[in-house]
């Protein structure tokens, strides 16, 4: 069996790089799939992870302005030539499965060409604001939507991550796979010993909301000088620097991006996340997985299927800055707590392991 992943680029490090490289790879162990990636715009950089070399990788080099809407001219200039050069390549390859990975122009194109091969489609994002914001929406924008509806249901199977997005879709071929992890070492992490840090990591974006973060901090940082917040991630920082001056907070800093974030997590002692929306967060299986208690928002819809609440983290109500700093404050002077959440994180992940999860996507690539 020959199965392509298709999205636009794997150098930038993200939760769908990781997923999706994570996933190829174990494929490869299997001698019974081949596995092909296909890129618009890798622009010759290496992948941001450790890639098999049994992946057979090519960029057609399309190459978006990905500032811009897809249905700008200077973007809708160059479709016909991603058109065409995807169908060449596919057409190369001959799969018998295409797993359209990202939100791209090929997006709207894919579910027509080749018809005879399986398409599926898999969504990293949430609806939750979309979905409101589309009631509202313009004339314009509620005609993209209505195409956009469309172009799902020509796919053969459409994959979310969690059960709370399906409302969202009017497809009758979605199906729930949630993200896997494969790194552990429970007897090494339970005993462990921690630093006095917090951990928060993601892009440097409006959504991730680490402005929240510095908010909370600034409120309880005084009464624990001892200890750390560091935030891993790439991004303009100029703002959030600005405003962690503005609350004289200087236990808390931006340490950029790492290869080595499982690492980091290990020595950590609490996992943050302030989010104003997640679908379903590697970054929380990744904590987890290293033995980090997390204390998170409450947001659409990640964290409530990954988290249980009072076990293995906290759940705040969302954008609550304030109760935030309350939680992570007690969080913080009960080491028993945190040693307990510990345990359990290390115990409950493996829910999300890929002894659970890959079978789901082999079914998937089966099935017809």
């Amino acid at each position: 069996m020959k199965v392509v992943f298709i999205t636009d680029q794997i150098y930038l490090h993200g939760g769908l790089e990781r997923v999706l490289i994570n996933r190829m790879n174990i494929l490869c162990k299997l001698n019974t799939i081949d596995v092909f990636l296909i890129t618009s715009k890798q622009n010759g950089n290496k992948a941001c992870y450790k890639m098999n070399s049994s992946i057979t990788h090519f960029d057609i080099d399309i190459n978006y302005n990905n500032s811009k809407s897809y249905f700008s001219f200077e973007n809708l200039i160059k479709s016909p030539k991603h058109f065409l050069k995807l169908r060449d390549v596919l057409k190369k390859i001959n799969p018998s499965c295409i797993v359209l990975s990202n939100f791209g122009f090929d997006f709207y194109f894919l579910p027509f060409t080749l018809k005879r091969i399986k398409k599926i489609k898999e969504f990293h994002s949430s609806r939750y604001y979309y979905s409101k914001e589309i009631i509202t929406a313009s004339f314009f924008k509620k005609t993209i939507n209505k195409i956009n509806l469309y172009i799902e249901k020509r796919y053969d199977k459409l994959v979310l991550l969690n059960s709370d997005e399906k409302k969202y879709y009017h497809s009758q071929n979605s199906v729930v796979i949630p993200n896997f992890i494969s790194y552990s070492q429970k007897n090494k992490l339970e005993k462990q010993s921690k630093k006095n840090i917090i951990i928060a990591a993601g892009r440097i974006a409006p959504v991730k909301q680490f402005h929240h973060l510095i908010e909370a901090w600034s409120i309880i940082s005084k009464d624990f000088p001892d200890w750390n917040v560091e935030i891993y991630g790439e991004g303009d920082k100029q703002l959030l620097n600005e405003l962690i001056k503005k609350k004289t907070v200087s236990n808390i800093q931006f340490m950029g991006a790492t290869n080595k974030l499982n690492k980091k997590m290990e020595e950590a002692s609490i996992y943050a996340l302030t989010s104003a929306t997640e679908c379903f967060p590697m970054v929380l299986l990744e904590a987890l997985s290293c033995g980090l208690p997390i204390i998170s928002y409450d947001c659409p819809h990640g964290p409530r299927n990954i988290i249980t609440n009072n076990k293995d983290g906290i759940l705040i109500t969302h954008n609550n800055i304030t109760a935030f700093a309350k939680e992570l404050s007690k969080l913080i002077d009960n080491t028993p707590l945190r040693a307990e959440m510990r345990k359990n994180g290390l115990k409950n992940i493996s829910r999300f392991n890929e002894e659970n999860i890959m079978p789901k996507w082999l079914q998937l690539f089966k099935n017809k």
